[in-house]
């Protein structure tokens, strides 16, 4: 696999947002979203085995993990082996993808968190995947305004969802005005500051 970085810091969204977490960063993305963050993932990386990859995470403590990227499922047939190993030894997996790609089979491994494409990222995402995301997954929508919010609402309305929602506003966007829309319109979901940031860590 094409292997980006390899660190531990605070998982900074999702599910398990607080805990310290091992991150492995795949390389590549079929994206090019407007506030993208991680835009050093899109390519390079260093080519890594699945054993090298179990090595090298043996050095931090802990059992959680999160693979991300870039788009981490680009590289799914050299994941699924590594994914299989993870659950056997014991780890605790989260899968972060932008909602392009069938995660169906990654499913039995890990926790799926599916990044929902917003009109203000320029890019989307496959919606018919939003069936498939079970009550051990999550949906993330970055949302920068009101109109984010407002094809948040509409996909939510159309397409229910049985795992946690949340809202995650571009980092400077307007909090407030994010909270108070989901707060008018009732909305089925929780609102997500990424905690990586405001403390600053990666």
């Amino acid at each position: 696999m094409k292997v980006i970085e390899i660190f531990r810091s605070i998982q900074g969204e999702g599910r398990f947002q607080g805990f310290p977490t091992i991150f492995i960063r795949l390389a590549g993305c079929n994206l090019n979203c407007a506030w993208c963050d991680t835009g050093y993932a899109r390519s390079g990386g260093t080519e890594l085995s699945c054993e090298q990859i179990l090595t090298m995470i043996t050095d931090f403590p802990g059992n959680r993990l999160c693979i991300t990227g870039g788009e981490p499922l680009l590289q799914g047939a050299q994941l699924l082996p590594l994914l299989a190993e993870l659950k056997r030894t014991g780890y605790q997996v989260t899968i972060e993808t932008n909602g392009t790609r069938d995660f169906r089979p990654f499913q039995p491994y890990a926790s799926v968190c599916m990044d929902v494409k917003c009109p203000s990222s320029g890019e989307c995402s496959d919606l018919s995947l939003l069936g498939s995301i079970s009550e051990q997954d999550s949906v993330k929508f970055v949302v920068g305004d009101g109109d984010d919010c407002r094809y948040a609402e509409e996909v939510l309305a159309s397409h229910p969802v049985r795992g946690e929602i949340f809202f995650s506003p571009v980092h400077g966007s307007d909090y407030g005005a994010i909270a108070e829309f989901m707060m008018r319109r009732n909305l089925p979901a929780r609102l997500q500051l990424q905690l990586h940031k405001i403390i600053g860590v990666r």
